[in-house]
């Protein structure tokens, strides 16, 4: 079997252990304990004697699989609850209520569900406990939009957002100003019951106002904070006119900012992060160790124009290539993190597959190197693929079957690019969401 074929293999195997590593049960067991009446959460004690009612609500592509954990473990001491998730993603489950929306452009489904996730909350008392299940996707899926903003509009503003290149906090300061539940705004609704959010990162660091907009994250971001990133990356005058209005009335103070530290509601909530890229990373890089590799986690950051990123680990490619490799080999390098892409062309694909096939492009004729990027959810952009899977072969094969790479980047069409050269990598829908991963790997010999 040719060398690329066994790393290929290998590759694919590490992907699937780092997606098992933060499958929100496993994360679930790592951070959350029932030992009679006591809940252990993190650092958080609850005596569940002392609690009227537990209501469970949760925004994200993992929340429908964390649910269904939760209920294994609190069983009919769940009351109520309701989670909105992705298309694809729904699991069965028995107490709490799971509805599908469509990602990443809202819609009327979403915006309905959001509506009676927030009539669940608004009722709590202080004597219930509200359980709030937070994972990527989730700003997307909580849409219950300020008015005078229509579903169209933020549904044209997502899209506008999404082509921006804007990195994911930028993108989410404008979000947060746009709701009436991110920033903080869902833990205030439910405000006097305690809250605790067990929360499944997908940002470059972890940051938990980042994650789904922070629905119960104090917000450092402001309105003005808002307008000015708009302006500065030309999206402003795109945006509809009720969304420009929203931000500059509350830009002027005459709209309540987001949530801070020190709002009354944040004396009743707790916010647990209970898995991250940092655990699939670590999971991926103790495969590469396991098989006989010099593996490093080189990141947990990783961000950046996804096409420069792909450039970039070509470039580290080619010097462990090179006669002075400045790493041991056999090397397994990985990272984790989230890229952008600045869409300008008219073409199909998504920020791993572009880092893919970016990355094709300056490994080609490399003997013994394969990189991977892929999206820990399964869905990379707007497509049935997860990433891609290349190797010094990749150009060869795109050659022959009459597509420039180049030219597909330039036209963001590097699904039919790695489709053609048979480097997809397809997962299909994980039940979870810890932002993407990329491994480099290259042999010995």
């Amino acid at each position: 079997m040719p060398v690329e074929e066994t790393l290929r293999a290998l590759l694919r195997f590490a992907a699937n252990e780092a997606i098992a590593a933060v499958q929100p049960a496993r994360c679930l067991h790592r951070s959350v304990a029932l030992e009679r009446d006591v809940l252990s959460i993190g650092e958080q004690t609850i005596d569940l004697a002392t609690v009227d009612r537990i209501l469970v609500v949760g925004m994200g592509k993992a929340s429908a699989t964390t649910a269904a954990a939760l209920e294994a473990m609190l069983g009919s001491r769940i009351t109520e609850g309701l989670v909105i998730t992705a298309d694809g993603y729904r699991v069965p489950t028995d107490r709490i209520e799971v509805r599908e929306a469509r990602h990443p452009i809202p819609d009327a489904r979403g915006l309905a569900a959001a509506q009676q996730l927030a009539n669940i909350i608004q009722d709590a008392r202080e004597d219930d406990l509200v359980l709030v299940l937070i994972s990527g996707g989730g700003s997307s899926l909580l849409c219950l939009p300020q008015p005078p903003v229509t579903l169209d509009d933020l549904a044209e503003t997502h899209a506008q957002l999404l082509r921006s290149g804007l990195p994911i906090h930028s993108v989410n300061v404008v979000r947060k100003h746009l709701s009436l539940l991110k920033g903080g705004r869902l833990a205030e609704l439910a405000y006097p019951a305690r809250l605790v959010s067990l929360i499944l990162s997908d940002v470059p660091g972890d940051r938990l106002d980042v994650v789904a907009s922070g629905p119960t994250v104090p917000d450092p971001s402001t309105f003005a904070d808002a307008v000015q990133l708009l302006r500065d990356a030309s999206v402003w005058e795109r945006l509809p006119s009720s969304v420009r209005h929203v931000l500059e009335s509350g830009r002027r103070g005459d709209r309540r900012e987001t949530l801070k530290p020190d709002a009354l509601a944040m004396e009743r909530v707790a916010n647990v992060l209970i898995g991250s890229g940092r655990v699939a990373g670590e999971a991926a890089q103790r495969v590469g160790g396991e098989h006989g590799f010099h593996a490093q986690l080189l990141s947990c950051t990783l961000r950046g124009e996804a096409r420069i990123v792909g450039g970039a680990l070509a470039s580290i490619a080619r010097r462990l290539r090179s006669s002075a490799p400045p790493l041991p080999l056999p090397a397994w390098l990985v990272a984790t993190g989230e890229t952008t892409v600045t869409v300008t062309g008219h073409g199909r694909g998504g920020r791993n597959q572009e880092v893919a096939l970016s990355a094709a492009q300056g490994i080609a004729g490399l003997d013994g190197v394969v990189i991977g990027a892929v999206g820990t959810d399964g869905c990379d952009g707007p497509t049935d693929a997860a990433g891609g899977l290349v190797d010094g072969g990749t150009s060869a094969r795109l050659r022959h079957a009459g597509i420039d790479i180049g030219r597909a980047l330039a036209d963001n069409a590097s699904h039919d690019a790695l489709a053609a050269s048979g480097d997809l990598l397809i997962t299909g829908p994980t039940g979870t969401n810890v932002a993407d991963l990329v491994l480099l790997i290259v042999s010995a010999g």
